[in-house]
């Protein structure tokens, strides 16, 4: 999987305009949304004049490269740029480095990536799915947007 495809398959996940208005009704922290680009988390950038492209590059720039979906097996890029996007990208890696026993630092480095080399493709994935399902559960948000997340994640197991 490269980042064009990937890319394709987290607005799947992402919706639309979201105001800031709407985002409070739905105890969403991330507040005013764009393509799943929330104003919390950029600040500085206009979401409701956002463009596909903009969101693009940003997900290029913020999640995809330094979450280092590149360097790892495609059986995980995807989930691994998902889970960046919607956990951090320092939690990403450390769910990533836990699923193949390696210390977490929330960095992905040639340790951790010789421990996924040297894992199962299919094992490494499911241990990273459980992972993320594991962080998820531990977030005093669940009781409001778990139902959500295990959709999202069981959405990209099936897919």
């Amino acid at each position: 999987m490269n980042f064009e495809r990937a890319f394709e398959a987290l607005l799947g996940h992402e919706g639309n305009y979201l105001s800031a208005e709407a985002a409070r009704r739905q105890g969403d922290p991330g507040g005013e949304t764009k393509f799943g680009i929330s104003k919390a988390a950029h600040p500085g950038e206009d979401i409701a004049g956002m463009t596909l492209e903009r969101a693009k590059a940003i997900y290029l720039r913020d999640y995809w490269s330094p979450a280092g979906c590149d360097a790892v097996p495609d059986a995980i890029k995807f989930d691994l740029f998902d889970t960046a996007v919607n956990s951090g990208v320092k939690p990403a890696v450390r769910i990533l480095q836990k699923a193949c026993r390696e210390s977490e630092d929330g960095v992905l480095g040639p340790r951790t990536l010789q421990a996924i080399q040297s894992m199962h493709p299919s094992d490494l994935r499911l241990r990273f799915s459980a992972g993320r399902r594991l962080l998820w559960s531990e977030l005093k948000s669940w009781p409001v947007h778990g139902r959500g997340w295990t959709i999202r994640q069981a959405k990209n197991d099936l897919a």
